[in-house]
């Protein structure tokens, strides 16, 4: 499959089956995606594997976050999350908008590479990954934030719906003519 031909293809899976990647077979997929785009090589990105128990604290770090007595089952909607997470380095050619760029690309060639090896990915985001209890509960460090989680698990076997055809020309523009209007 060629990358136009996964990309094509790539869609977000919101409920999977308990199988899972293991580590060794996420380090080869890791290596590869910390191939994208990264101004002045600052691997500005860590990734943080949640299994088994791991899933249950962070729905109780969900609970606390959001003011609930009972812990979010969310994170047991997959066998394996995988934390997303921005380290920011201080860097006087490279923002922080920047750095966040590239762990987002991380996340982005991992979802693609998880979806090529044969496992249902969906990143999940939301309001409470830059919670306190949520930093806290990932160890987190004063320089570092949150973006998501990739949800993995084993593909169902039925399909996980169609995407909306993206209408190329809608989203691409020339550059504005000097003094036109």
């Amino acid at each position: 499959m060629t990358a136009h031909e996964a990309l094509r293809a790539r869609r977000s899976w919101s409920k999977v089956t308990d199988a899972a990647p293991t580590r060794e077979q996420l380090l080869p997929l890791i290596e590869a995606a910390g191939r994208v785009a990264d101004h002045s090589s600052l691997r500005p990105w860590r990734l943080i594997e949640l299994r088994d128990n791991d899933r249950i604290t962070l729905g109780q770090a969900l609970a606390e976050a959001s003011g609930d007595t009972d812990p979010s089952t969310k994170p047991l909607r997959a066998p394996l999350l995988i934390a997303v997470v921005v380290t920011y380095h201080d860097s006087p050619k490279v923002p922080h908008w920047e750095q966040e760029a590239v762990a987002a690309g991380v996340a982005h060639m991992m979802s693609l590479l998880l979806d090529e090896a044969g496992w249902g990915v969906i990143w999940r985001t939301g309001k409470l990954t830059r919670t306190r209890a949520v930093a806290h509960a990932h160890g987190l460090a004063d320089n570092e934030e949150l973006l998501g989680w990739l949800y993995v698990g084993g593909k169902p076997d039925k399909s996980p719906g169609h995407r909306k055809k993206i209408d190329a020309e809608q989203m691409i523009s020339r550059m504005p003519v000097p003094g036109g209007h």
